[in-house]
């Protein structure tokens, strides 16, 4: 044991080494950029339901953490801290649900606020500042939602919205890159996300863009006149096959196998993907959800039901106003009014590599045992008493009779 003293020692003062070259890079770049002496709010667009982050890219050398604050609107006297006053508020986002407030879903590390999944009602102003009410840097976020977005399969020749132009203003889309291919080996997809953005020379002067006198949609830039025509315009999706080959597997080295790998590799199936597989069992006539580990909204995410392809042009969300079985925005798999038929294995592809899949096995709904304190129960139970009352005094009546009639009649006759 004291032989590894010295190693284990070594490494915890190269972790804080790196952490405190991690601050020091971190304290340079305030150095070199003076904050603002107007506060300025700088536009960034996203998708509902992705995770975005805003770093405070300005303070005071001398102050050590940051507070941020949220405003939905410029002036507000309603304002949420989204901190707990000392800058460390850390979550696990592996447990952040689409549902939850946003105090719930931000998480600050290093002086900038993470949103995770972020909603269209996080849309407004995020400040970074001090729990004295000083401000240094600030931002306008656009969280554009994805219930009426337009899709254009390019394959079947549709396009994107066209250029709305007006006098004062016009509305576009920027997109941003295609995606990789979801799938690899096989015929895949990929998407093109679009956001909605303004041009227009009378846009607010306090925030800040990248381009001048444009903006994404949903600023508070945009003045109040203008607000009706822009949210007639929404985000869109554009969706194309594609095919892309797989990456070989780097073969092992000769005489690393050992024998009971040879043996485990024997019992394989080899028509089955070589992915970690989850078991799942539904009642029928539920319903399901199931995400694809690691994968974000702006990740190229795809599907199987054992051998067969869910592509986007049959199961996204919207494409059929009857379907039962589909795919979100959000890259989802949801299965609404589990059937029998619906059980097997569904895979899931992330960034056009296979990486786990989920056996669903479905159960008729099993019938709940009867307790003395349930309704039904008593109800029986009542009937039962009723019943067996009647039949007791019909017995013990016909009985009666038949000693009177017996004890009556002998005596007439005698």
């Amino acid at each position: 044991m004291e032989a590894k003293l010295p190693g284990a020692a070594t490494l915890l003062c190269l972790v804080d080494v790196l952490h405190a070259f991690a601050i020091e890079e971190k304290g340079d770049v305030f150095k070199r950029m003076a904050c603002p002496s107007f506060l300025m709010f700088d536009n960034a667009a996203y998708l509902a339901d992705m995770t975005f982050e805003l770093p405070c890219n300005c303070k005071p050398e001398e102050v050590s953490s940051v507070v941020w604050y949220f405003q939905k609107d410029m002036g507000s006297h309603k304002t949420t801290v989204l901190t707990d006053f000392a800058g460390t508020v850390v979550v696990d986002s592996g447990h952040i649900r689409t549902g939850s407030n946003v105090l719930k879903r931000f998480s600050i590390r290093m002086f900038s606020l993470i949103v995770f999944r972020a909603q269209v009602t996080d849309s407004g102003h995020y400040l970074c500042g001090t729990k004295q009410g000083d401000f240094f840097y600030a931002y306008d976020v656009d969280v554009q939602p994805t219930k009426d977005i337009t899709v254009a399969f390019v394959d079947r020749g549709q396009h994107v919205q066209d250029d709305y132009t007006k006098k004062l203003f016009s509305l576009f889309t920027t997109f941003w890159d295609w995606t990789r291919c979801d799938r690899c080996g096989v015929r895949g997809e990929q998407r093109r996300i679009g956001l909605c953005y303004v041009q227009s020379a009378q846009l607010h002067p306090r925030y800040r863009t990248a381009v001048p006198n444009v903006t994404s949609c949903g600023s508070r830039a945009v003045p109040a006149r203008f607000q009706h025509p822009v949210h007639l315009r929404t985000p869109e999706v554009a969706i194309r096959s594609c095919l892309t080959p797989c990456l070989k597997e780097k073969a092992p080295e000769e005489g690393v196998l050992s024998i009971s790998n040879v043996i485990a590799k024997l019992g394989e199936k080899p028509w089955l993907p070589r992915v970690p597989v989850q078991f799942h069992q539904q009642a029928v006539g539920s319903r399901l959800i199931i995400a694809c580990p690691g994968a974000r909204p702006e990740h190229a995410v795809a599907w199987d039901k054992d051998f067969v392809r869910l592509y986007r042009s049959r199961y996204l969300v919207g494409v059929t106003k009857s379907t039962r079985v589909f795919i979100d925005h959000g890259n989802h798999l949801h299965i609404q009014r589990v059937r029998i038929r619906d059980r097997g294995t569904y895979y899931c592809w992330r960034e056009g590599e296979m990486v786990a899949g989920f056996r669903l096995s479905v159960a008729r709904e099993q019938r709940r045992r009867r307790v003395l304190g349930d309704p039904e129960t008593i109800y029986a139970l009542k009937i039962i008493g009723v019943s067996y009352a009647v039949i007791s005094i019909i017995f013990l009546t016909t009985h009666v009779g038949r000693c009177c009639w017996r004890v009556f009649g002998g005596s007439a006759r005698t």
